[in-house]
């Protein structure tokens, strides 16, 4: 991607973004585009993105992961994890949420996640053990994300460029870590998951997928963000929301989705649409 003299261009790719995340509509991928466009110029765009979000007034919240369960990678084409921005405005409280309208959303979709909020700044050098010792809670969540490129036809840098595709993050009871660490250390890589809607099953999701269990995923992310000029690390107070456990399933106004764990000590979540 060409930057010019200013970088216009890539504030032009960021601008036509942000308004489409905004917007409820769509574009055509900016890497089917002349120039074509990389998973590195992407995360050029990220900051741009996050600045246009807080100057309407959306303050940064944390992060979430895309791409983390290895069992979707052949559906999308994408092949390694990805992360965007949450916002204060897209992320709720599920006890305070009766129903979600999809009317914000292109093309969206629900996926249950495991969500983290930090206590503390985690670093790379950090094994699975030290990390949990920067986790303040642990819940089960919603995550709704949207495809600003018709179909949900893209590439892994489209994907970045859209913020991780993200459009909203509902986030169950919160669950205190520290005080039984050595518990979720040991489920958190080996609980499952049934995901159905009105009460038909849709899809079972096993942690593991999950890079290996969310706890992996988080750590994933602190390495990518470690090598990442452009964008700052993970900082104390951050909320991640650490990749979907079962398929990304397209969701629609009237709808009711429950996520169901086992083998793991937190709440089933529900959700209806609008």
């Amino acid at each position: 991607m060409d930057q010019g003299e200013s970088g216009r261009p890539q504030e032009s790719m960021a601008a036509e973004a942000f308004a489409a995340l905004v917007g409820g509509r769509q574009i055509s991928p900016f890497s089917s585009r002349p120039g074509g466009l990389s998973v590195d110029d992407a995360y050029r765009l990220t900051p741009l993105v996050r600045q246009m979000y807080e100057a309407s007034g959306a303050g940064t919240a944390g992060r979430k992961i895309g791409f983390t369960n290895r069992t979707i990678w052949t559906q999308y084409g994408v092949y390694a994890p990805i992360w965007g921005y949450v916002f204060d405005r897209s992320v709720h409280d599920l006890a305070a949420v009766d129903t979600l309208s999809l009317a914000p959303f292109s093309e969206p979709r629900i996926e249950p996640e495991i969500v983290f909020g930090l206590s503390a700044a985690p670093s790379a050098q950090m094994d699975e053990t030290a990390l949990s010792s920067c986790i303040n809670w642990v819940a089960l969540g919603f995550e709704i994300v949207q495809s600003i490129f018709p179909g949900w036809k893209f590439s892994a840098a489209d994907t970045v460029a859209a913020n991780g595709m993200h459009g909203a993050l509902l986030i169950g009871p919160r669950h205190p870590f520290a005080p039984q660490a050595e518990e979720w250390q040991r489920t958190l890589p080996a609980f499952q998951i049934d995901l159905s809607c009105g009460g038909r099953p849709v899809d079972r999701g096993h942690a593991e997928n999950v890079l290996g269990g969310p706890l992996s995923a988080l750590r994933h992310l602190v390495g990518l963000l470690a090598n990442d000029p452009f964008n700052p690390p993970l900082a104390a107070g951050e909320i991640v929301s650490t990749g979907t456990l079962t398929k990304a399933m397209p969701v629609a106004a009237g709808e009711t989705w429950t996520a169901v764990p086992t083998g793991i000590a937190l709440d089933e979540i529900r959700l209806r649409f609008v």
